[in-house]
Parts: structure tokens; C-alpha cells; sequence
């Protein structure tokens, strides 16, 4: 049993939205304009979704210069805005889920605010929302920032928050941000990794959260 908690902050890729195809899609063809370009896995891409896409472009090319990385992120940016969303879907139990359980809610993900804030729009999610935090020129997870951020924006304490996640770093952020943490094991984090971190609870849809 899941006690309640006065707060609730969402991961969004891999916790709320089945977003994969769309982001390894945008990724794809943002690595495609490099010529001669190392091959890669759905596998290796999807390990990561909710980390920075810096960190992803860095660890394909590892000799390039701060401006094409910088230009890949932006690459990718324009095309994954450009795809619709055609192939994200909300998993099942998130939009029952997030409707029936109580206490404020926010996001702490990866994307940016505004980006946030649109795709919520776009599956009908964004009514369940007091607030919508992304991470806006700080440091992403695992570092607390974007946490930290989200609880200042509701005006709550740490100890009154449930962190909810499908990986490490969602996970490890909620540590450093001395927030409770929930595991999913739907997403895209693998559960012995996940395992790795100590959250404190774990769930297999999203309506637990209210059970």
C-alpha cells in the first residue's frame, strides 16, 4: 500500500507517455546529418530517453566539437516538434490515474516548460496539473534542480512529495532532492538498474497511486 502524499511530480517519457518512437525517430534523423555516422540500437537510443540529449550526442561522437553537439540538439529539437506526436501514445491508466488521485501535481522531466506544457495539452492531460516544471537552463537529473524547481513553484516542503519515474535518474534526483520516490516498471529504465537506486515504492500502472 502507496500512502497518499500532499504532492505528486511526474517524469513525462517513459512514466506518462509512450514517446519512444517519436524521440529515437527525431534522434534518428537528427544523427542521419552526419555523414558516414556510427550505426545504432532503438535499444542503445530509448537507454537515453530522460537524460540530456547532450550526453547522448557526446557518447556517439565523443571527438566532436561543442558547436555541431550544439547543432544536433537543435537538429533534433525542430524535428521531434515537427513529428506531432504522431506515434506517442498515454499509457494505459495515466489519464484515470492522474484524474482520480488526489493532492497537487507537477512535472519534473527532462523536456523544457514550454514543451511540457504543449505536449500535456496535446493528450488532454494538462487540466490534472498545478503547475508544469521542465528543465530550463539548469542542470537535468540525476540532479535535484528540476525537482527543486517544481516543489518551489507549488510552495511545498520536500517531505510532503511522492517523485514518480520509470529511471535512475528520476530516481536518483528524487534522492538528492530528499523527496520520496516511485518507480514504474512499465517505462523505458531497466528494473535491476532502477533496483540500483532504493526507491521506495514501485508500481505497474499509475492508478495504484489512488488504490
Amino acid at each position: 500500500m502507496i500512502p497518499r502524499f500532499p504532492v505528486y511530480l511526474f517524469d513525462i517519457d517513459g512514466t506518462l507517455l509512450d514517446s519512444a518512437a517519436d524521440i529515437c525517430g527525431a534522434v534518428e534523423h537528427a544523427l542521419d546529418t552526419v555523414p558516414n555516422r556510427p550505426s545504432t540500437t532503438q535499444t542503445y537510443l530509448r537507454s537515453f530517453i530522460g537524460r540530456h540529449l547532450i550526453d547522448l550526442f557526446v557518447d556517439v561522437f565523443p571527438d566532436a566539437p561543442p558547436e555541431e553537439i550544439d547543432r544536433l540538439v537543435g537538429e533534433y529539437r525542430r524535428t521531434y516538434l515537427s513529428r506531432g506526436h504522431k506515434e506517442t501514445r498515454v499509457y494505459p491508466g495515466v489519464a484515470e490515474g492522474l484524474a482520480t488521485l488526489p493532492g497537487l501535481k507537477s512535472t519534473a522531466t527532462t523536456k523544457g516548460t514550454p514543451t511540457t506544457r504543449a505536449v500535456l495539452e496535446h493528450f488532454g492531460l494538462l487540466p490534472h496539473f498545478a503547475h508544469v516544471q521542465g528543465t530550463d537552463g539548469f542542470p537535468c537529473k540525476p540532479a535535484p534542480d528540476v525537482i527543486l524547481a517544481a516543489i518551489a513553484g507549488l510552495g511545498a516542503k520536500p517531505e510532503d512529495v511522492l517523485m514518480v519515474g520509470d529511471s535512475p535518474p528520476d530516481i536518483e534526483a528524487g534522492r538528492r532532492a530528499g523527496v520520496k520516490t516511485c518507480a514504474v516498471r512499465y517505462g523505458y529504465g531497466d528494473p535491476q538498474k532502477l533496483a540500483a537506486h532504493n526507491p521506495g515504492y514501485w508500481i505497474n500502472d499509475l492508478r495504484e497511486l489512488g488504490a
